[in-house]
């Protein structure tokens, strides 16, 4: 069957399709014909193999508990080794109904009310929510922006802030959302030894990994064993894919104990399976959606060009 979604310069009129970025405008003091730009939410559908993956669930008709076997697995560490070259096994898996649903569970599984959480502004606001709404403090080691139009980061700043505040928990946005920086190895590295040598954990938000289009994304956990083992991986295929809707995401922890901790968090906040359209778009994504994927990126290209002369630093879209 070929891929039938390839056509990006479709519009696709999402008005009256309970899309948040177009019906909540006027809820949100907008007005209703506002141009949206303010979210991660492509305007044009996903692959055809995800919609008829989804059709198919829905003709069977019964939607109840529903959980993923082997093959699932299989197919999401296909994904992560051909685009990212990186190994992960099965046990190191734990599914949430989205990241920021996981980072949320992160702080409450490893830090206590009033402990510093540090974070890099600017960055993807939900970060400092989960913080704050958590009774934690939020840390900053602000990047900053060189006269070679990439933003940085201060490694004095960034270890300072970790030994005068005690932090116990660093969000890393790998790549950085929304100041377009693919991390480097040697940038990841250093950061990494920071927090290795003060026993901070790290999540790692790598939700953007797919959209790298200079250079290549680089896993903060497969850099070394020793940073894999303070690490939790955030992978999902929502912004992929355009399925934020389904609310699928794909952690990993290989460290035991770690990953035993951030289970019984999510046990505690009454979470248990994820809903089988997330599942079955995932894999479903993952297994047949390269064509799409691929077309997806090209179509991009002609923008990135444009934006070259403009900002040096732009790697990476964020639709």
């Amino acid at each position: 069957m070929a891929e039938r979604n390839l056509d990006f310069d479709r519009i696709v009129d999402r008005r009256n399709t309970k899309s948040l970025k177009y019906d909540f405008a006027e809820k949100r003091g907008m007005p209703k014909d506002l141009l949206p730009l303010w979210v991660a939410d492509m305007d044009f559908k996903t692959s055809s193999y995800v919609q008829d993956a989804l059709a198919k669930q829905v003709e069977h008709g019964i939607f109840g508990y529903s959980d993923t076997l082997t093959p699932y697995f299989e197919i999401v560490r296909s994904w992560m080794k051909r685009h990212h070259d990186w190994d992960v096994e099965e046990d190191w898996l734990v599914k949430t109904p989205g990241i920021v649903f996981a980072l949320a569970m992160a702080v409450r599984a490893f830090t206590e009310p009033g402990d510093a959480v540090l974070i890099q502004q600017p960055v993807y606001y939900p970060f400092s929510e989960v913080i704050s709404d958590n009774g934690r403090k939020i840390v900053s080691s602000d990047l900053y922006a060189g006269e070679d139009n990439r933003y940085h980061i201060d490694f004095e700043d960034f270890e300072q802030k970790i030994r005068d505040e005690r932090v116990k928990l660093f969000f890393l946005c790998n790549p950085h959302n929304p100041v377009a920086r693919v991390w480097t190895r040697e940038e990841l590295t250093r950061m990494g030894e920071i927090c290795q040598k003060y026993q901070v954990k790290v999540v790692s938000d790598e939700i953007h990994a797919d959209f790298v289009f200079k250079g290549k994304h680089q896993v903060f956990a497969a850099i070394s064993k020793e940073f894999a083992d303070f690490t939790i991986t955030c992978t999902s295929p929502s912004k992929t894919f355009n399925l934020a809707g389904l609310q699928i995401s794909n952690i990993f922890i290989s460290n035991p104990q770690i990953r035993e901790t951030f289970r019984q968090e999510i046990n505690r906040a009454g979470y248990s399976q994820l809903n089988v359209a997330g599942l079955v778009g995932c894999e479903a994504a993952y297994s047949d959606g390269e064509e799409w994927y691929e077309a997806m990126k090209l179509m991009w290209l002609p923008i990135l060009n444009i934006q070259k002369s403009m900002w040096s630093s732009i790697f990476l879209v964020f639709p």
